[in-house]
């Protein structure tokens, strides 16, 4: 291994420096890095998987289009749209990306934007082989999700440890982009720890540099052992193709994951009931702090299992169960694997003090289905005062605020056609006041006699109507 660390470094280096001269040893070097990306290839590439996924029982071959759900604008005012953005009206109802075989028996990692409310999924493995795959469970706070087909003795791929990657490791990615299978392509890990994309409510992505596009969504990205290093999930692009950024889900976070959804079905996770921001050095001169690592508690939820510990703002927290922590992103990561009932020893500054709190954590929230199939419009919603402190704040919405926000839009629904978008609080639904699920639920109640649907909903800072036509 050492003897390929050389190369791979004096590989760089003859490539791209303008003083260097190929030679023999240079060539023998650049043969071995070759070889080195080819072994990754021969053991991952039987163990990557095409992700077909219909909805609405579209199967035809002359309506197949790539999935540009990963595809991330950050140069407009389009950046805040998820997955699926604003789709032409004749934009087919098909899904196409990329999964990984995790275990011997089929069960495949893969983003939870490529299947979800899919009604068919093909699965094409590598020999050309098609299975019919079904849904085992989805995390929409990670996107990430779990399905299987029915066969046996599989190639599978391995997990490696993504706390340990270094940035300017190789990394090499795996997938489908534009429909075209076992596509390999070869960077770096250019950063770690990237937050605040708002692309899933639980961010940690992994940055490479090594080509990502339309399709190789759910795919792996690899270390030098042909183990996962993390999932691929976005791209940064103006047009939907590929520039230079990639974003990846850590294979730490992908695993704990997967093993949740294969043996609960689910992702139950712990709830402290804080928001956090991070210290800058201002803040840190003004609290007469010594460093800007640890994490503020700007506030702190009512009848919380922080606040009943005894946790307020304006604490600092440095560590949890004896552990040192860094910064925000760290904490929030670290809490994100925990789950409902375990207690964790929090260690926080306050007034330049160490104290110790136990917390037991809660169990966080999921989004609730409101008549999804009777409604039929392609929405789900969940009542505000059961969405997490950090996601209503993060949407610029006060504590005082009643309705029911939309989590998520069905791909191609009349509910995308005409607007909606997660994030959205219905206020009043056909005139009727919507104070929270049981408003409207009975609201809901005569909507089957009725050509439009008119719902008053808040975006951020605007309220608005918008007309749904149902016929």
């Amino acid at each position: 291994m050492s003897r390929l660390i050389t190369c791979l470094m004096l590989t760089t280096f003859a490539l791209f420096s303008p003083f260097s001269d190929v030679k023999g040893d240079d060539i023998s070097c650049l043969k071995e890095t070759s070889k080195a990306f080819s072994q990754v290839g021969k053991k991952a590439i039987p163990a990557v998987v095409f992700i077909n996924a219909h909805y609405n029982g579209s199967k035809s071959e002359t309506s197949k289009s790539e999935d540009s759900s990963e595809s991330f604008n950050f140069f407009s005012d389009e950046f805040l749209k998820k997955f699926f953005g604003s789709p032409e009206k004749d934009q087919p109802q098909y899904a196409a990306g990329s999964g990984c075989l995790v275990s011997k028996n089929g069960y495949i990692l893969t983003n939870n934007h490529i299947i979800k409310d899919a009604e068919n999924i093909i699965v094409t493995l590598n020999d050309g082989k098609d299975y019919t795959a079904k849904i085992i469970g989805t995390d929409p706070k990670t996107d990430l999700a779990i399905i299987k087909i029915e066969a046996n003795n599989l190639p599978f791929l391995e997990f490696a440890n993504s706390e340990a990657l270094e940035i300017g490791e190789w990394a090499v990615a795996i997938g489908a982009p534009f429909q075209l299978q076992a596509s390999l392509t070869v960077g770096v890990i250019s950063a770690k720890g990237r937050q605040n994309l708002r692309i899933t409510d639980l961010e940690d992505f992994i940055q490479t540099d090594a080509a990502i596009n339309p399709g190789n969504s759910g795919g792996p990205l690899l270390d030098l052992d042909a183990k996962i290093a993390g999932i691929n999930t976005a791209l940064v692009s103006q047009a939907g193709r590929y520039m230079g950024l990639g974003f990846a889900i850590p294979a730490n976070m992908a695993k704990h994951v997967m093993e949740q959804i294969i043996d609960n079905g689910t992702v139950k996770r712990g709830f402290l009931g804080i928001i956090l921001q991070p210290l800058d050095k201002e803040m840190a001169d003004a609290l007469d702090l010594a460093s800007l690592e640890g994490a503020l508690i700007a506030e702190v939820s009512k009848k919380s299992p922080a606040q009943k510990a005894g946790l307020k703002q304006g604490d600092i927290i440095i560590a949890y169960n004896d552990i040192h922590i860094k910064n925000m992103r760290s904490f929030r990561k670290e809490m994100s694997l925990l789950g409902p009932g375990d207690k964790v020893k929090i260690t926080v500054l306050r007034n330049g003090k160490k104290k110790n709190f136990m917390v037991t954590l809660g169990e966080s929230k999921d989004s609730h289905v409101a008549h999804k199939q009777s409604l039929d419009i392609g929405i789900e919603v969940s009542d505000i005062k059961d969405i997490e402190p950090q996601i209503v704040k993060k949407w610029q919405y006060s504590d005082a605020l009643e309705g029911v926000m939309i989590t998520s839009v069905k791909y191609h629904s009349i509910a995308e056609k005409a607007g909606l978008k997660p994030g959205m609080v219905t206020l009043k639904l056909n005139h009727k006041k919507v104070k929270n699920i049981n408003d409207f639920n009975e609201a809901l109640k005569d909507i089957d006699k009725k050509r439009y649907i008119l719902m008053l909903v808040k975006y951020q800072n605007v309220t608005k109507f918008i007309t749904i036509k149902r016929k």
